[in-house]
């Protein structure tokens, strides 16, 4: 597979690419980071503000949601989903991703009971998702945002389209407002930006950087682009900018800015053929990486790394990259 058809996929299957209502927005200080510019950001905000129930919300991307009530069935189409249910206490009435199977959230057995929607992340059947009877449906909104005139009339959906932790709590925040878990959703908030700014305080003089792929050819994750990604600039020096979904990389880049630390998210395309590290490893260059030298390479799950995106899976990433860069 080409440098970037691994983009490509990455964007579809792991990636966002880049005013909620009062009663579902965050704390007035939170900014994403200039990606340019890491230190333009504040640091974490640990006061959350209540959640009150509505039954319709402005979305961070501006896109307005009403509902006649609280939605009980909720089909997913995007792991952000599944993790913003778990963290209300909730399950969809279905899934397309492997993200709940992860024992920080239902755990395979319980996991096997939530219906899977045919057709994968790229293709999920409007029949299939319809055969629920959801109250809602939430989806990635530059992928999934074709469904909508399938279910138009049938049920509401809801293109999210994060591109920051910051995104991310609001959309929790929405979600909570509309299914009556207000509470819920500023416990989980409230547990996440603790946890943030515990990481900022203490922050790794150490360079990390996140890659991905599939065989040799891989990408470099980044913040703007990630939002795993995202959060390194606050947590250690993360020395690497977007140049577009279409750049290419190579391992001598990657010598270049000395990493300490490597977290590595192999995506499989099908049926898998082996970890991107254990590719990497054949390039006699490989070894010259610090963080290969010192043994550093961390394989992470891409499903929480790539595709969680919500305060769960970015706690996950914050508890995994803070004891490696120790």
């Amino acid at each position: 597979m080409s440098r970037i058809a691994i983009s490509r996929a990455r964007r579809w299957l792991a990636t966002a690419v880049l005013g909620s209502v009062l009663v579902a927005c965050g704390t007035a200080t939170d900014k994403p980071a200039d990606p340019a510019d890491p230190k333009s950001a504040p640091k974490t905000d640990t006061t959350v503000l209540p959640v009150k129930s509505a039954r319709k919300i402005t979305d961070v991307k501006g896109v307005t949601i009403s509902t006649t009530a609280p939605p009980k069935r909720i089909v997913c189409l995007v792991a952000l989903c599944d993790d913003m249910l778990t963290e209300l206490g909730l399950e969809p009435a279905a899934t397309n991703s492997a993200l709940l199977t992860h024992p920080k959230f239902l755990g395979e057995a319980r996991a096997k009971k939530i219906p899977v929607v045919p057709g994968g992340f790229l293709s999920p059947e409007a029949e299939a998702i319809l055969s629920h009877k959801p109250d809602l449906v939430i989806g990635l909104g530059d992928t999934h945002g074709k469904l909508a005139p399938a279910l138009k009339g049938a049920t509401t959906f809801w293109p999210v389209q994060p591109g920051s932790w910051q995104d991310s709590v609001a959309y929790l925040r929405d979600l909570g407002a509309l299914t009556g878990r207000g509470e819920q959703a500023v416990a989980a908030e409230k547990k996440f930006r603790t946890k943030l700014a515990a990481a900022e305080a203490d922050k790794s003089d150490k360079t990390a950087l996140i890659i991905f792929g599939s065989d040799e050819n891989f990408g470099v994750a980044t913040p703007g682009n990630d939002v795993a990604a995202g959060l390194f600039p606050a947590i250690a020096d993360y020395p690497w900018k977007s140049r577009g979904v279409e750049g290419t990389y190579s391992l001598e880049e990657i010598i270049a800015r000395d990493a300490d630390v490597l977290f590595v998210e192999t995506l499989s395309f099908g049926k898998p053929d082996g970890k991107l590290s254990d590719k990497l490893a054949e390039n006699p260059l490989w070894a010259q990486i610090p963080a290969v030298r010192n043994d550093k390479v961390i394989e992470v799950d891409p499903e929480v790394w790539a595709k969680g995106r919500g305060t769960r899976s970015l706690a996950l990433v914050l508890d995994e990259a803070t004891a490696a860069l120790r």
